[in-house]
């Protein structure tokens, strides 16, 4: 029997993606593209019945770090368990191409003090069978995965390439180290990287507390990165950036960033977010960005869904005795023995008469602030109230914040995790983030996939967004449906160039999610030991998706893998379908 498609979606109750209002179809898929959307007759090899559920498109991430796992793991989870279909990597000049034999360890480092991936896992994990970015693109071709993937060209790792230890080191870069830079960017490019990421910032640090290479770089050095994209006339450009000079009238940090924009002629995006030493900062920030556009500047500011924040945990990377002198002697030992000790009073008093010992300059900072900690629990609460913070908590009761952090943490035998939100939260409020997604020049990003394993779980954001700011939010406005999915789709899809994806329509790809959106539950993390080399990381699930279809084939039902491996290396830019 000759079949019309391969596979048809019955019934659904469509989110296309647009911003448009939902409607109910049928949507016909022949190979990996949907052919039709409306009310189907023809028959096909596989049909779902959606009668009840919601259909989207597959959601885009453009800010994540799997430029490692994807080397050795087909499942690019946690973001492809949250209907994530297409990932960007390579963001914050963070990659593993171009990379020297001779300088593999020293990327390696870096990529630990400003990912938290372990070196160990790194070592175990890489093949190291690329040395060029080019080459890097051809292995990457070579992979299966449960996502489609693109990468950027990270500007740490061509700083090391060009210039060795003199790039690690920071060193001003010459003339011929700025065209060898230009020229990496360029044939990076033509082998199909969508863009070049860059950094410059205090907080990227290496485990020995050395700025990452790329950190303090001239502003010709960012030009140079940038020439290669109005050039060719491709790519986009993405950067991490310290804003210390902000002020009601202007940055001359923002001013840099307009000049990079026209010299790459290609969007720029910069990560945005609110931080409490100067809480209004984001306002001006984006009233930058409006005038920039409105000057023809394609600048859009990169914004999470919800707190930027780390967790500490007994299990995780920190917690608030992680530089306490009598806790680094007990540190190494397995969780159930670690908490056994910690409930001994003995160890428990010399913990809490001690000050942290020295430590990395990220750590002391994060520490410092314990006060600034809610316990995170199950549910999640990632817009807990002012009275649910360690500080206020702890006056409440009348001991030390480090008295009570002690205690919670070895609830649920030592699994307890408390949540820090540094930025987006100075007002004990997420309607600062509710405003900064608003915004007409804002893009939802910010995952973080593949990096931050003991630290942070943001990949989950797609599931938060529809839970939290569609149905749960109580303390706020919410968020309409329509911009909800269209802000996870088509948005990022068309800010990096991919065109060919993000909506519901006839000729887009066949990335589909499926979703029950009032059974829809987003888990508690958890940590897994399930990285090489026994490596340490957070998980953190949904129920609700019922789908996830990727080029036409389902790769979970119910949100477990299928088994299916569509996903593949995007080389480019991709066109909108024709008509």
């Amino acid at each position: 029997m000759a079949f019309e498609y391969d596979l048809v979606i019955k019934g659904g109750f469509v989110v296309d993606g647009t911003g448009s209002e939902p409607f109910r179809a049928d949507i016909g898929i022949i190979g990996n593209r949907i052919a039709c959307v409306g009310a189907l007759a023809g028959s096909a090899h596989e049909e779902i019945d959606a009668e009840g559920l919601m259909v989207t498109p597959g959601f885009v991430d453009i800010h994540t770090h799997y430029d490692g796992q994807v080397t050795w793991e087909n499942c690019l989870r946690p973001s492809s368990q949250h209907g994530v279909t297409s990932v960007v990597m390579g963001n914050c000049a963070i990659g593993l191409a171009p990379c020297r034999p001779d300088d593999r360890e020293l990327l390696q480092h870096v990529i630990a003090g400003v990912e938290d991936i372990p070196e160990a896992v790194m070592t175990e994990g890489l093949e190291w069978n690329w040395e060029t970015f080019p080459d890097y693109m051809d292995m990457l071709a070579t992979r299966e995965t449960d996502v489609d993937f693109a990468a950027q060209v990270p500007h740490s790792a061509v700083r090391i390439y060009v210039m060795g230890q003199r790039g690690a080191d920071r060193e001003p870069a010459t003339a011929a180290d700025l065209a060898a830079m230009s020229a990496i960017v360029r044939e990076g490019l033509q082998a199909g990287a969508l863009g070049v990421s860059t950094s410059h910032t205090l907080a990227h640090r290496t485990p020995s507390g050395a700025l990452a290479p790329a950190e303090t770089a001239a502003e010709e050095e960012l030009l140079a990165l940038a020439r290669p994209l109005k050039e060719l006339g491709l790519g986009v450009y993405q950067l991490m950036i310290d804003f210390h000079d902000l002020s009601p009238e202007g940055s001359a940090t923002f001013d840099l960033l307009c000049r990079i924009a026209k010299a790459c002629g290609q969007p720029l995006s910069f990560l945005l977010a609110q931080f409490n030493h100067i809480p209004e900062g984001w306002r001006t920030l984006l009233e930058l960005t409006a005038r920039a556009n409105e000057e023809g500047i394609d600048i859009k500011a990169q914004v999470a869904p919800r707190g930027i924040g780390v967790m500490f945990g007994l299990d995780l990377s920190l917690n608030p005795f992680s530089l306490h002198p009598t806790y680094q002697a007990i540190a190494h030992l397995p969780l159930t023995e670690r908490v056994a000790r910690m409930r001994d009073p003995a160890i428990r008093a010399a913990i809490l008469s001690e000050k942290a010992n020295g430590g990395h300059p990220n750590t002391v900072v994060l520490l410092s602030a314990i006060d600034n900690v809610a316990l995170l629990g199950n549910p999640p609460d990632y817009e807990p109230t002012p009275e649910k913070f360690l500080g206020f908590q702890a006056a409440a009761k009348g001991c030390s914040v480090n008295e009570l952090a002690y205690d919670l943490l070895l609830q649920d035998e030592g699994h307890a995790i408390l949540y820090q939100p540094f930025g987006n939260y100075a007002y004990k409020s997420l309607d600062t983030v509710r405003e900064m997604m608003l915004h007409p020049h804002s893009i939802v990003a910010l995952g973080d996939g593949g990096a931050h394993c003991g630290l942070i779980a943001d990949a989950a954001y797609p599931t938060y967004m529809l839970t939290h700011w569609l149905q749960s939010r109580s303390r706020g406005e919410r968020i309409s449906l329509p911009w909800a999915v269209k802000s996870l789709t088509s948005e990022p899809a068309a800010a990096v160039g991919l065109y060919d994806r993000g909506i519901v329509g006839a000729g887009y790809k066949a990335d589909l999610n499926i979703i029950d959106l009032s059974g829809l539950r987003l888990h508690s993390p958890s940590v897994h030991y399930d990285l090489p080399a026994n490596g340490r990381r957070i998980h953190q699930g949904a129920d609700g998706y019922r789908y996830t279809i990727l080029n036409g084939r389902v790769t979970y039902r119910d949100g477990i893998s299928t088994g299916a491996l569509p996903g593949r290396l995007i080389r480019g830019q991709q066109a909108a379908p024709l008509g």
